[in-house]
């Protein structure tokens, strides 16, 4: 009975290692996507005439501050991956 126990319960932390590990990956993913969205934004913004670059400047500053999110979002699921 014992080692049914301890088979469960190793299993359970595993379980919630891995769940740790696939939000770190899957928040790391999106903050990698917004920064590449924001330096497009900024890339169209250069090019741009002056109505549209404002938007792609504005469009360009909320792809940062996303990428900032998920980017502190992994940062906090990677420190409670149990070493």
């Amino acid at each position: 009975m014992k080692k049914i126990l301890l088979a469960l319960a190793a299993l359970a932390l595993c379980n919630i290692s891995m769940a740790q590990v696939g939000t770190t990956a899957k928040e790391g993913a999106k903050a990698t996507a917004e920064k590449a969205k924001q330096v497009g934004d900024e890339a169209k913004a250069a090019v741009s005439s002056e109505p549209e670059k404002s938007a792609d400047k504005a469009k360009a500053k909320a792809h940062k501050a996303k990428a900032h999110h998920h980017a502190k979002a992994a940062k906090a699921a990677a420190k409670d991956i149990p070493k």
